[in-house]
C-alpha cells in the first residue's frame, strides 16, 4: 500500500475533484484513465503526453507497470518512477486501474463495494476513500506530547 503523505493524499483528492467536475475521462486512454488522471496530478504532464509516452511500449497500465524498469529511461517508466516517488507502490497502480484494493473497498458499505473500474463516479468514490484511508494512516502515526492539564507541563 502507498506510503501515506500529505502530498499524495492531496493529489488523490485533486484528481477526484477534477474528475467529479468533468475533467476528461476515458478508461481506454493511457493519459485519461484512472492511473492517467492521477499521473497528470503527480507529474504535471498532460493527458496527451502521458498517452504518447505509454504508446512507445505495448499494453495498458497493468502491462506497463508489470514491465516497469526504473533504469530503462523509457518515458512511461519515468512517469511511473515519479508516481512511485510520490509514495505509491506498483500494486497501487494495478489496483487503481481496476479499483480493486481490498483495504479501500472494505471502507465502503457492502452494497457499494462492487465498483466499476471504467465509470467516472466509481473512480471518484475510490480515489476519495483511498485518500481518507491514507489520511487515517498518517494521522495514526502522529504522536502528540501529553500535558498535565493543571500546569501545562509535559508529562513524563
Amino acid at each position: 500500500m502507498a506510503r501515506p503523505n500529505p502530498e499524495l493524499i492531496d493529489a488523490l483528492r485533486r484528481t477526484a475533484r477534477k474528475l467529479q467536475e468533468g475533467a476528461p475521462y476515458e478508461w481506454g486512454h493511457m493519459g485519461g484513465c484512472n492511473c492517467g488522471n492521477l499521473a497528470q496530478e503527480l507529474t504535471k504532464l498532460t493527458k496527451a503526453q502521458i498517452h504518447a509516452y505509454a504508446m512507445q511500449r505495448y499494453g495498458d497500465w497493468n502491462e506497463q507497470v508489470a514491465d516497469y524498469c526504473p533504469t530503462s529511461y523509457m518515458p512511461i517508466d519515468l512517469v511511473i518512477s515519479e508516481m512511485l516517488q510520490a509514495g505509491l507502490a506498483i500494486e497501487d497502480l494495478k489496483n487503481l486501474e481496476k479499483l480493486t484494493d481490498r483495504r479501500v473497498l472494505a471502507r465502503f458499505p457492502i452494497e457499494k463495494r462492487y465498483l466499476r473500474h471504467n465509470h467516472r463516479d466509481d473512480v471518484v468514490a475510490y480515489l476519495t476513500e483511498w485518500a481518507a484511508l491514507l489520511e487515517d494512516e498518517l494521522l495514526a502515526k502522529i504522536e502528540l506530547p501529553k500535558f498535565d492539564a493543571v500546569e501545562w507541563q509535559p508529562v513524563s
